[in-house]
């Protein structure tokens, strides 16, 4: 659209529409309506957009040697201000809006997406992008690694990414039962606070109820200056580090 609003005035582009728009212009932004709504709105080219970008950064992917590829999976919030279809007021956001799903890789590029109500949970419909994407990759001979926040931490997401040989590490919210895990780590150090933030670590077993099996977990308690309590988070994981690390 803003390229529009400059094309609109280019000698080239009143010449190349037509000269009974001469005083007009030819890339007017009035005419992308029928663009987006028309043309991009056939199921066709709907989804041949999404195949268009999943091409080219394929393209990209083909020139870099990594063996490993790292997925990221995150919601987004898309407020809106009239009646669109399908939206919803989303409480975590306190909004009316979308509430999309998105695949990335490390790079940033976006692998994926797909446009959901505002009123789903954040993980609806995760197969439908993650799996094909792993398959994809795996094709191409790498190891796959998945990322993503506690909104993610499902079992059958941690049971679908192991049974493809899938490396993950996603965020798990904190409960009493964790907590106990790290009780040793959330003692206040003796002396003076440090204005450098302490950080410790632990990893260990541990199963929770709604899981078949124990999984391993790793916890980062943080002590900062003029904070009372330690910042507290866990991971989940499937990934190995060498002792020393």
């Amino acid at each position: 659209m803003n390229d529009a609003e400059r094309l609109c005035h280019d000698p080239a582009f009143r010449l190349i529409g037509s000269e009974k728009i001469w005083d007009r212009g030819a890339a007017l932004t009035s005419r992308f309506q029928i663009f987006e709504t028309e043309k991009l709105g056939e199921e066709e080219n709907f989804v041949g957009l999404g195949r268009l970008n999943r091409a080219l950064i394929g393209k990209a992917g083909a020139m870099d040697s990594a063996c490993r590829a790292v997925l990221d999976m995150d919601s987004a919030e898309i407020p809106v201000y009239g009646e669109q279809d399908q939206t919803a007021y989303n409480g975590h956001f306190e909004s009316t809006c979308y509430h999309p799903l998105l695949l990335f890789n490390r790079e940033g590029d976006c692998l994926a997406a797909k446009l959901r109500p505002g009123n789903v949970h954040s993980a609806d419909d995760w197969e439908e992008l993650l799996l094909p994407e792993i398959e994809r990759q795996q094709k191409l001979g790498k190891e796959v690694v998945f990322r993503a926040d506690a909104a993610f931490a499902k079992p059958k997401i941690y049971e679908a990414l192991e049974e493809r040989g899938v490396k993950y590490a996603i965020r798990i919210p904190s409960n009493d039962s964790l907590e106990r895990d790290l009780a040793e780590l959330l003692t206040r150090p003796v002396g003076g606070p440090s204005h450098k933030p302490l950080l410790r670590y632990k990893s260990f077993l541990h199963q929770a109820a709604s899981w078949e099996t124990a999984r391993w977990v790793v916890a980062k308690a943080e002590f900062h200056s003029g904070e009372l309590f330690p910042r507290v988070g866990f991971i989940v994981t499937n990934l190995e580090a060498d002792s020393g690390r």
